[in-house]
């Protein structure tokens, strides 16, 4: 039996369990009629016989999950022949591997023989027996477990509070899973990043001005030792980053303002999914459109106006991501002016303040930290970005602040060092962590710079 078939027969058992504690609780006490006489509502008796009757049965089938595979692989292993006792560790993995592929059906590395095959059928029916044994004991378990908690209920059980107490503790692991997924990612990305520096300088990364981490293989070889001055990408993402803030901040927020507060409920209504929309493109449609349009526009203009314009401009793609993260900050502007009490507009207003007075002196900076907040996550967007700047900005890392030539970003760079048939200690791909590196210090700096503004704010209005 597949995971996904468990799961649904596991989906419906929930289901009649709740129904049938539901019954029983009205049962027990006279009918509907009589409910007041349970010390919960007949729902909470339903839900603490689905909890007991999935939550055992989900355990174990996780459990069984992240521990079938190594079993498996284990008795396979057990049952080789004793020619291959003396494998190492490197060839038992590959021998396990190409097992795997021939159970799945899949091409293997090297010629089929009898003992590949028997191992290759030895997998699949520990698989299949694995499977089977599984769905009768998960299913087993949650008809025992619902059963249980039904002859359990009684009107004095406090079914809320243990249905409360479950559902406190499955919020508490929710977020302890995030937070740890998120030091795990940090610490991953921080060793990585170390391993780096053992081998280049932080200096020479954080003040180096040429970037070059194309290394050769062999150390023998022409340009075995790359440059890794970070400086062009850290310049090359302020610069598009610059532009496509320019572009988007003014138009998002006076398109907000324009929303909120001037138009009619018609125009509100057309604009606001127009908007929607052009959040939902896919950035490389916007790529297109940068290498298509927007940077031939900006050549010609360029060219008729005398000045020299690159094919691959930092100006053309920070236009375009503009374009691209102005939905994103008129959204959240418009969730924030509109979040602005009432009572604040109309006390404006009925102290002798134009509309324009009241947008200016009493919305805006109420609610300016909504603002902030929307603002830094499209700066993230921006710093993120990488489709739009492969195909409108290039790959080259130059260090210029002149918007007409060709620039790289962070992002970019990370794509293209993970990329190739370099090994994984070599300093380039390493270069990679460290880059991701920098991005999260730079993002944790602008987190806390947005929160001073909104906790200062929030002092003010609140």
């Amino acid at each position: 039996m597949q995971s996904t078939t468990l799961i649904l027969m596991l989906g419906f058992m929930a289901i009649a369990a709740f129904f049938y504690g539901r019954r029983r609780s009205l049962a027990l006490v006279g009918g509907h009629g009589h409910g007041m006489a349970l010390h919960s509502l007949p729902g909470y008796y339903g839900y603490y016989v689905a909890i007991w009757a999935v939550l055992p049965a989900l355990a174990l089938l996780l459990l069984w999950v992240m521990l079938e595979p190594r079993v498996i692989v284990a008795l396979v292993v057990n049952g080789l022949p004793d020619t291959y006792e003396n494998l190492t560790s490197g060839e038992l993995n590959l021998l396990v591997n190409n097992i795997q592929n021939l159970a799945a059906g899949d091409v293997i590395s090297v010629d089929v023989n009898d003992d590949l095959q028997d191992a290759a059928t030895l997998f699949n029916t520990y698989i299949e027996k694995s499977r089977q044994f599984l769905a009768v004991l998960a299913l087993g378990m949650a008809g025992l477990g619902g059963t249980m908690a039904w002859r359990r209920i009684h009107p004095d059980l406090r079914a809320r509070n243990r249905v409360e107490r479950v559902i406190r503790w499955f919020l508490i692991a929710a977020s302890s899973i995030a937070i740890l997924t998120t030091i795990g990612i940090v610490l991953s990305v921080l060793f990585e990043a170390i391993r780096f520096f053992q081998k280049v300088p932080v200096t020479e990364f954080l003040f180096g001005l040429n970037w070059s981490p194309q290394t050769a293989i062999r150390a023998d070889q022409v340009g075995s030792s790359g440059s890794f001055g970070a400086v062009p990408l850290f310049t090359g993402t302020l610069l598009i980053t610059s532009i496509a803030m320019v572009v988007a901040v003014p138009v998002g927020l006076m398109t907000a303002i324009y929303l909120a507060e001037y138009s009619s409920a018609r125009i509100r209504g057309i604009a606001k999914p127009l908007l929607e929309v052009l959040a939902g493109i896919p950035t490389v449609v916007y790529g297109f459109f940068a290498a298509l349009t927007v940077a031939p526009w900006i050549r010609s203009a360029g060219e008729s106006a005398g000045i020299q314009v690159a094919s691959e401009s930092a100006l053309a793609a920070g236009i375009v991501m503009g374009i691209m993260i102005i939905p994103l900050v008129s959204s959240l502007s418009d969730d924030a002016i509109n979040a602005v009490p009432t009572a604040m507009r109309d006390g404006a207003l009925g102290l002798g303040s134009t509309r324009s007075e009241t947008m200016t002196k009493v919305i805006l900076p109420a609610a300016l930290p909504g603002i902030v907040g929307g603002i830094l996550l499209a700066v993230s967007r921006a710093i993120g970005e990488t489709m739009i700047v492969v195909m409108a900005a290039g790959l080259a890392a130059n260090l210029t602040a002149n918007p007409f030539e060709a620039v790289t970003t962070v992002t970019v760079q990370i794509v293209t060092l993970l990329v190739g048939d370099q090994e994984f200690d070599s300093a380039k791909t390493l270069a990679a962590f460290a880059l991701g590196l920098m991005l999260f210090v730079v993002t944790l700096i602008l987190n806390v710079i947005g929160l001073s503004v909104v906790r200062k704010y929030r002092e003010q209005y609140d």
